[in-house]
């Protein structure tokens, strides 16, 4: 395993001249995959007309450079906590070397791909080009297929290898879409449907039971989780936000998942009138819509932006369209088959001078359909905004440690690497080191859900920021437990956790109740932009990258989370213990301590 060579990469000495000839030049395979993941078949070749929009990422040599001005400005310890990065200086450290560009521009229009035709990303890091398919073909030397997806029916183009000539292997790091299967769907593992409205039990059931602060919580809250649930239980009833301290929430869609503004405003009269009329900002990313029929509403836009947005206003906040896959019918002429939308995203906002504080994001995919050169180009995007102090927080995934089912006979975890052995199957982008993964929990007094998303990433090294904490917990397991179903000196996750069952969402007019790791990262994330809040009126820096900091201090204003497994891939999975585990990380957020101690900070 391991994320960036800490070495720059070696550069051909000696360039060719212009005339250099790409097209006889040996081509050699760049990379492959042994087959489809599971689930994914071929159906048909690919029509030679297919319009493919084609990423290039090219080097970053001075990654780490960057990697370590995030550890040093995220470190509450260190000289520079808080002197977080401008967009000029990440460019600056996100570009590749003038020769990668040479190189890379003179073999694109040696097929006739002139600089006009070129999409490039504010660093130069990535080329955007639109090629047909028999183009795409020649240029990777490769075939590409159209696969199709036996549970959903949706079906991608893409191939299991590619090749490019050997003088470039140095100057790309990866060409995708090609041998990227995933589906990065949205992190709600159940959605209970009401037959008709139900209004909210907004604390009208008789008593109070006691919260994990100490304080009393409305009795309604054990059976269903609203905006006034969540600030008793996380003990931030008495803080008020600003509207005008420069501090903003974000929160990213995709799958054309769009949130209705007529049931946003309904939950704002429900659950916190004071937010009724209040909007938020609306940012289009690469076409993204936010079609406002009912018919077009999505769960998951609406649980975050009423969460989200409820729990933090009057914060400014901004809702990020992005638009993705879109269905591929092989049986039409359907125009163009994209990538995933993560790397549009990061696109614009790394674009973007000036940025939301807290973004939550609550969708993903198993690591493994994710090939790991993409997974850490898109994790070095997250430790970008990191370094420019945003913190970024990722729901940890609906499945346990992998699949959700304890049975051995029918659990479906296999590796994807031609072996086709039971592995655990950890979730991306929650198995990144440079964010912040948000696990669940249940009921008052808390346990962690079976569904919460956690273990260890097969792709990512453990980051020194949680050695002592994830050693002192696997010293906890017996010897041999899950040997070989998961790599112990991998990046483990989740960091923190928050509750993530019956969500009261209101959808298409009906309040129903939602679970998932959705529910809980932009409820976490909330509580950090609160923390923002208080950072920025108090005139210091945004809190940028939390790890480094919950894994020093700011666990200990965490609700420790004790009870509770994840099980998945035939096991019972981890169990929630005393300090970090993989089940529920540090625990839920204690505002009230979580303040004192950000604002004793530098």
């Amino acid at each position: 395993m391991r994320l960036i060579s800490l070495l720059g990469l070696p550069f051909v000495a000696a360039l060719a001249s212009a005339a250099t000839p790409f097209k006889g030049c040996q081509h050699k395979v760049k990379e492959s995959i042994h087959g489809p993941p599971r689930g994914w078949s071929r159906h048909t070749s690919a029509p030679k007309h297919h319009m493919l929009e084609l990423k290039i990422a090219l080097p970053q040599p001075k990654f780490p450079e960057l990697e370590q001005h995030l550890w040093e400005v995220s470190d509450p310890s260190h000289s520079r906590y808080g002197a977080h990065l401008s967009k000029e200086e990440t460019d600056a450290l996100m570009a590749p070397h003038p020769e990668s560009l040479d190189i890379v521009n003179e073999w694109l229009a040696s097929y006739g791909l002139a600089e006009e035709s070129l999409l490039r990303s504010s660093a130069n890091d990535w080329v955007t080009i639109r090629v047909p398919v028999s183009l795409a073909e020649e240029m990777l030397d490769t075939t590409y297929s159209v696969y199709k997806h036996a549970e959903t029916g949706e079906s991608i183009v893409r191939t299991t290898s590619y090749s490019l000539p050997e003088i470039l292997h140095d100057h790309v790091d990866l060409i995708q879409p090609t041998t990227m299967f995933a589906r990065f769907k949205a992190f709600k593992s159940t959605l209970h449907w009401a037959n008709q409205v139900q209004p909210p039990v907004l604390s009208t059931s008789s008593g109070t039971i006691t919260g994990p602060a100490g304080n009393q919580v409305d009795a309604s809250c054990n059976s269903s989780i609203t905006i006034s649930c969540l600030k008793q239980l996380y003990n931030s009833v008495a803080y008020n936000t600003s509207a005008t301290n420069g501090n903003k929430m974000g929160l990213t869609a995709y799958l054309d998942q769009y949130a209705n503004n007529m049931d946003l405003q309904q939950f704002f009269q429900l659950e916190n009138p004071s937010a009724y009329g209040s909007n938020y900002t609306f940012v289009s990313v690469n076409g993204g819509l936010n079609n406002q029929s009912y018919a077009a509403a999505g769960v998951e836009a609406n649980l975050d932006t009423q969460f989200g947005f409820g729990l933090t206003w009057p914060t400014p906040g901004t809702f990020y369209s992005t638009a993705g896959e879109p269905p591929f019918d092989p049986d039409v002429l359907t125009p163009t088959d994209t990538n995933e939308p993560y790397s549009y995203w990061l696109d614009y906002v790394l674009s973007q001078p000036e940025l939301p504080q807290t973004i939550s994001t609550s969708y993903g995919d198993d690591e493994q359909t994710v090939p790991f050169t993409y997974a850490a180009r898109v994790c070095a995007g997250m430790a970008v905004l990191g370094a420019r102090g945003v913190s970024v927080l990722f729901s940890s995934g609906d499945s346990g440690v992998g699949d959700g089912d304890p049975n051995p006979a029918t659990q479906m975890c296999y590796s994807n690497d031609g072996l086709n052995v039971t592995k655990f199957l950890p979730a991306f982008p929650a198995s990144c080191p440079y964010v912040t993964a948000v696990g669940a929990t249940i009921n008052i007094p808390e346990t962690a859900v079976s569904f919460s998303g956690g273990g260890f990433s097969n792709y990512f090294v453990r980051p020194a920021y949680q050695e002592v904490a994830v050693s002192e917990y696997l010293t906890k397991l017996a010897p041999g437990t899950y040997e070989g179903l998961y790599a112990p000196e991998g990046r483990a996750y989740p960091d923190v956790s928050a509750q993530g069952v019956n969500f009261l969402v209101v959808y298409q007019g009906q309040t129903i109740p939602v679970d998932g790791t959705s529910c809980s990262s932009p409820t976490f994330a909330s509580f950090v932009s609160m923390l923002n809040d208080a950072r920025l009126t108090a005139f210091k820096s945004p809190l940028g990258f939390l790890n480094p900091f919950l894994y020093s201090a700011g666990y200990s204003a965490l609700n420790d989370i004790t009870m509770g497994h994840n099980p998945g891939c035939g096991t019972e999975g981890f169990n929630a213990t005393t300090g970090w585990d993989p089940v529920s990380g540090f625990g839920t957020p204690n505002f009230e301590k979580l303040l004192g101690l950000v604002l004793s900070m530098p």
